[in-house]
């Protein structure tokens, strides 16, 4: 994956943000609409009704082969996401019960070319992995970064990049483009991702170079850490950079101050469709991935949620992922 490593490599390139920024909330005399700025300035509407109208496409019998054949004779792709993820990534709709959002209609889109039936689970985030350990889901598709700890154990088709986003109050002055910008600050995250990693390292490297530690918190939900933010009871909240944008975009209360890449400053953060090691389900996800990318739905999807500026351009196995600690 070096060509997209070499896209953006450090903090100062991040910098260039999604260009999520949302000109209101839903409303309900338009079915359910809000407005998303694309790359060149313009706006379009994206749809958070149960009704989505999804983008779909045809089954690849040579790829749909390639899949293991328990789960083919099952006819479904029983895959996994966290019932803690936020728009514009997985999230409910206005009738609070569809699940809808960008991984979602990737998910659609996988299982079209594999010719099976998804169903989306949605657990907790460590009840993913238990999940996923046990067999009890074929694939995990929940904003799970690529790092070589993870690698260990499972398998990964990449479908999008990975940025962070540190989040403050409105007007906080703040501007965070590494670690010395964090140091003696209350910052919360969330357990066991690649943002608590990255912190921790962060904290670990302000106390070696004499400066404060960072003083890091964590909350059950994403409202709950919202909310001790506009307190002050935190000074900043770092998590994945489309839902921060797109908080901060509906509330008006918060403001992304800083980007950088889920995998560290040398290395592009991945996103990737995460399987049990040796399921042999990882070929498949990432052949069926490529496949979208070629026939252009894979673009229509990433751009109806506003998140063109995160895509991959291929889907290759296991590529490097966030450094283990110490490497």
């Amino acid at each position: 994956m070096a060509t997209l490593a070499a896209r953006r490599t450090t903090a100062a390139t991040l910098g260039l943000a999604i260009a999520l920024v949302l000109a209101g909330c839903a409303n309900p005399t338009d079915g359910g609409t809000t407005e998303v700025a694309a790359k060149s300035g313009s706006k379009t509407k994206i749809n958070i009704s149960p009704d989505q109208k999804r983008v779909t496409t045809g089954k690849v019998d040579s790829i749909a082969a390639e899949v293991p054949e328990k789960i083919r004779k099952r006819g479904t792709l029983e895959l996994v996401s966290s019932s803690g993820s936020a728009a514009p990534l997985t999230f409910y709709a206005t009738d609070n019960k569809t699940v809808i959002g960008v991984e979602p209609d990737l998910a659609h889109l996988v299982a079209n070319v594999l010719g099976l039936k998804p169903h989306i689970n949605t657990v907790s985030w460590e009840n993913i992995f238990v999940g996923l350990d046990s067999a009890k889901y074929d694939a995990g598709l929940s904003n799970i970064t690529v790092t070589e700890e993870r690698k260990e154990k499972y398998d990964f088709a990449p479908y999008r990049e990975d940025n962070l986003g540190f989040a403050a109050r409105k007007g906080s002055g703040l501007k965070i483009t590494g670690p010395k910008d964090v140091a003696g600050k209350t910052v919360a995250v969330s357990s066991g991702t690649n943002q608590e990693k990255l912190l921790v390292e962060w904290s670990a490297q302000n106390k070696k170079a004499g400066r404060e530690p960072v003083d890091i918190k964590y909350y059950q939900n994403e409202s709950d850490t919202y909310l001790a933010l506009q307190s002050g009871r935190i000074d900043l909240y770092l998590g994945p950079n489309p839902t921060a944008a797109y908080h901060a975009a509906t509330s008006g209360r918060t403001e992304v101050v800083g980007t950088y890449s889920g995998a560290g400053a040398g290395l592009q953060g991945l996103i990737a469709a995460t399987t049990k090691k040796n399921s042999g389900l990882a070929k498949p996800l990432a052949d069926a991935i490529n496949h979208i990318i070629d026939n252009g739905t894979y673009a229509k999807v990433l751009k109806r949620w506003g998140l063109s500026d995160e895509a991959v351009t291929r889907s290759e196995i296991n590529p490097p992922g966030l450094p283990k600690d110490g490497s």
